[in-house]
């Protein structure tokens, strides 16, 4: 007889003017485009009759209010954690502006001046990770592209710089899960309005 393991879904928060642009949003707290409202909305359907043991989500209202807009708020428990890398010096610009003052620079390598690391951003990653693997029921988080991608790749067992392999888009929902007993990425980057990624 099979262990049914618990499932963990993932969602990106909805469109912001600066996710829309291309521009680096960590700690800014932009809020959401009336689009990235319809979607976050679209998101709520398609988690519609899912029990989820834990609900967490970054503080930030882009998050926060995905998941509001998701249906969710009320079992919401906002996780530092969850925030989004911190670019530091390189907060709300796009990667060609970055690559004018850097040429070659590559997030998952070289970090960001004033902001994190990858390191620092797997060491936030690895805590919830460690509370994933002890649930005994479903859990859902609302986060950021880009702290997403490095938590997939720390719950495969993988360095940061792997997270660059995982594209990801707003509002769309990812699977993290179990074949037997080993860590996988059960779904990945779904649209939730059928968009193309």
């Amino acid at each position: 007889m099979s262990e049914q393991r618990p499932e963990v879904l993932l969602v990106r928060h909805g469109e912001t003017e600066w996710s829309r642009g291309g521009r680096h949003t960590g700690r800014t707290d932009v809020p959401l485009t009336d689009a990235g409202r319809r979607d976050a909305a679209l998101v709520g359907e398609r988690l519609a009759g899912r029990r989820f043991g834990r609900v967490l989500a970054s503080p930030l209202s882009r998050a926060m209010d995905t998941c509001r807009l998701a249906g969710l708020a009320a079992a919401a428990e906002a996780r530092d954690e969850l925030l989004e890398w911190d670019y530091g010096a390189y907060e709300g610009l796009t990667t060609p502006e970055i690559r004018e003052r850097r040429p070659g620079w590559w997030l998952w390598r070289d970090g960001c001046p004033e902001g994190e690391s990858p390191d620092e951003v797997a060491l936030r990653a690895d805590r919830i990770v460690e509370e994933l693997r002890e649930l005994d029921a479903d859990a859902v988080l609302f986060a950021h592209g880009h702290v997403l991608r490095v938590l997939a790749a720390r719950w495969l067992g993988l360095p940061p710089v792997h997270g660059g392999n995982l594209a990801l888009t707003t509002a769309a929902l990812s699977a993290l899960g179990y074949e037997r007993e080993a860590p996988v990425i059960s779904l990945w980057n779904d649209r939730c309005d059928g968009g193309a990624p």
